[in-house]
């Protein structure tokens, strides 16, 4: 369990936990959040489809996607089981999800605007088993474990726990017909590896000169989706990177409407750049700065804009 301090004369006092007593505890909390939290727009509470009631319907705008998010206090349940059930459930009742987004956002999405491929379930608990750990221990499960511990200062904290496992849970379900074959046949799971795959040994070696001079900012992060990788300050997306064969694109969003009135929006982030290394491209939908690095000639004056972003 993750603990907290408090620093007053440079001398620490440990922080009481304050443990949850009811599931519905935690999930107000995230639901409440949801955006803050994971950048997800919270769609539905308990939503029942099929023979399930899942705990927390949720849209992920970035990849045009439905999020599930669970929460758990029992250490005996099986992530994996309940994970792709959850899923297959989805992937057989698309327009079931589509309808709830329209009804309760009161927009209008259609079932071939979603990227069924980038599915993914949270769980939220106070702590998972080592038999829970190992079990989602894949490269490319579309599964996230997160533990949540409440303190008596009425502080919360979230930690991710991440997979370090090369191994393809495709190898698990490679049996026709099974709950994991059908869920993996259509949901992608992305790695930095796959977006490095094509790329040229210079926008290799680009890229990772890059990683390494943002991977020293506070609370820095990054998340591997299928169009792009993200860098991320405490969990928000702030830079987006498009690894390419011989270029890397890199783009800085000033303004976004999903309902396609971009000039409706107020501006979230103006860019200062005085020698104009970006271009400011538009469409109805999103305004954003893009540069495309090609070598390391401007890579100093780079750096700086993009903490500019980081710490909007």
């Amino acid at each position: 369990m993750n603990q907290l301090f408090k620093l007053k004369n440079n001398q620490l006092t440990p922080l009481d936990s304050l443990p949850f007593k009811l599931e519905k505890e935690i999930q107000t909390i995230i639901e409440t959040n949801t955006q803050e939290l994971f950048g997800l727009r919270l769609v539905k509470s308990e939503f029942t489809v099929g023979d399930f009631r899942l705990d927390s319907l949720c849209f992920d705008e970035e990849t045009n996607s439905f999020v599930i998010i669970e929460y758990k206090r029992d250490k005996s349940y099986s992530v994996i089981d309940q994970g792709y059930s959850y899923l297959s459930t989805m992937l057989n009742n698309k327009s079931d999800f589509v309808l709830e987004f329209n009804e309760n956002l009161k927009e209008t999405l259609k079932r071939d605007q979603v990227d069924w491929s980038q599915s993914r379930i949270i769980f939220v608990s106070t702590s998972f088993s080592a038999y829970q750990k190992t079990s989602v221990n894949f490269k490319d499960v579309p599964f996230e474990l997160w533990e949540i511990s409440r303190f008596a200062n009425d502080t919360i904290c979230l930690n991710q726990i991440s997979s370090n496992s090369k191994e393809s849970i495709k190898s698990v379900g490679k049996e026709k017909g099974t709950v994991i074959k059908n869920v993996t046949d259509e949901i992608e799971v992305y790695d930095e590896d796959s977006h490095l795959t094509n790329a040229s040994e210079k926008v290799k070696d680009l890229y990772f000169e890059l990683k390494e001079r943002v991977s020293g900012w506070e609370n820095v992060g990054f998340r591997f989706k299928k169009h792009h990788i993200s860098i991320l300050n405490n969990n928000k997306v702030k830079i987006y990177l498009n690894i390419q064969k011989n270029q890397i694109k890199i783009h800085l969003l000033r303004r976004i409407d999903f309902k396609g009135d971009v000039e409706s929006q107020k501006v979230i982030f103006d860019l200062q750049d005085p020698k104009s290394l970006f271009e400011l491209k538009a469409t109805s939908h999103k305004e954003q700065y893009e540069y495309i690095l090609k070598g390391e000639k401007d890579l100093d004056y780079l750096i700086i804009l993009l903490k500019q972003k980081y710490d909007s």
